[in-house]
């Protein structure tokens, strides 16, 4: 009798495609970020607030994971950038797969920066690469202070730990602080930025690093 590990197999396929999408974004000098994290932590206003931003100076993208809805990709779109929702139906993440079949028709060529925000979740999605370049995990002071310590391998395969909604952290008695240090003892590697989209704390200090990213990883694509 043979036992077949049904997972590993899930998983080096998804890990086979996302490097042919990977592939296919630097033939075409697409930089992508995959955004993750739960429901309400803030994913859809980042990315609503780094398309206002970053469109005069970049051909920017988004592919939105849902669930059910495409109401996210909507709000997208009313920045003035082209969006795509992508329905998982029962699946809680997206895959290199999904990903494969939303880009076949987007123009890459005129495209810098694609942005990746993933189904609301902050434990299916860890495990799957996209393809993408970078990973930001988005949590909120309204979750509570011990989020990030309940959920660290997400954090561990992050680039990014994004805090937001610290305007409200006093309201909600969570300590910024806190997550932060859980998410650097997690992930020494980690980078953290404290935000508040609603009030644009923290968003110079994100655009910095995106700019930066980018242009890093174009430098290593020339060598």
């Amino acid at each position: 009798m043979h036992t077949i590990d049904a997972h590993k197999n899930i998983m080096e396929i998804n890990k086979t495609i996302a490097e042919r999408n990977r592939k296919i974004f630097d033939k075409n000098n697409v930089f992508v970020i995959n955004i993750m994290g739960a429901t309400g932590s803030g994913k859809t206003i980042m990315v609503e607030t780094l398309s206002k931003k970053l469109k005069d100076k970049f051909k920017i993208k988004a592919l939105v994971g849902d669930i059910v809805s495409k109401l996210d990709a909507d709000r997208i779109k009313n920045t003035g950038i082209e969006a795509k929702g992508i329905n998982t139906g029962t699946e809680c993440h997206l895959d290199s797969h999904l990903i494969s079949h939303a880009i076949e028709d987007m123009d890459l060529n005129k495209t810098d920066l694609l942005l990746i925000e993933n189904v609301g979740n902050l434990i299916c999605p860890t495990d799957f690469d996209l393809g993408e370049h970078k990973r930001i995990v988005v949590v909120s002071s309204s979750e509570g202070d011990d989020t990030v310590e309940k959920h660290p391998m997400i954090f561990l395969t992050a680039d990014l730990c994004i805090i937001n909604k610290t305007d409200i952290a006093d309201a909600v008695n969570a300590n910024v602080e806190k997550m932060a240090d859980d998410a650097k003892r997690i992930n020494p590697n980690i980078k953290v930025f404290k935000t508040s989209f609603k009030n644009g704390d923290g968003v110079d200090e994100l655009t910095d690093w995106i700019l930066k990213s980018m242009n890093e990883h174009k430098q290593k694509q020339k060598i």
